[in-house]
């Protein structure tokens, strides 16, 4: 595993000499295969996760729904978040794993591009609509859900290449 403590910089790349907000300028930084995977948890009683794998919530395919929400939520991200750079996004993909006995839904999103900046915002912002979308759709059935543990578990590319990170559960 990489480490996750790398040096940071002596100063906000999104603060200007005089501390005034500025979006980076990439011009001069080299496109590279670039590719972030984001982590999010939801968790709920294990009743509404058998309600969610037999299909049974109301407002329909509750996991299709957050698919199609966190993909939608990537390639809005500039939109959402002021600094973020638009980027060409070359892939986009949402995984669910369900755990019903502890009630317990894991979201992994991961976000590809060939650009000048990563896409770690992408993925994050795909997790954590994706976990968004699921409450939504479940808090009619269940009022103990609860959105945990958001983070970036892996980046590549660009200068600072290979990080992996794992939180403390």
């Amino acid at each position: 595993m990489a480490d996750q403590t790398q040096p940071s910089p002596e100063h906000l790349t999104h603060l200007d000499e005089s501390g005034n907000i500025r979006m980076v300028d990439v011009t001069g930084k080299a496109e590279t295969a670039r590719e972030a995977v984001a982590r999010a948890r939801v968790r709920m009683s294990p009743r509404t996760i058998q309600l969610i794998k037999s299909n049974e919530i109301a407002k329909g395919s509750v996991l299709e729904v957050a698919k199609i929400a966190a993909i939608m939520a990537a390639k809005q991200t500039p939109q959402l978040i002021p600094l973020c750079h638009p980027l060409p996004m070359t892939h986009i993909d949402v995984h669910f794993a369900l755990d019903e006995e502890q009630g317990v839904i894991q979201i992994e999103t991961r976000t590809r591009t060939t650009y000048k900046t990563g896409v770690e915002v992408e993925a994050l912002t795909a997790a954590t609509v994706a976990a968004l979308t699921i409450f939504d759709m479940c808090k009619g059935v269940d009022r103990t859900i609860t959105l945990e543990q958001a983070y970036v578990a892996r980046k590549s590319g660009g200068k600072s290449g290979l990080i992996e990170f794992e939180p403390e559960q």
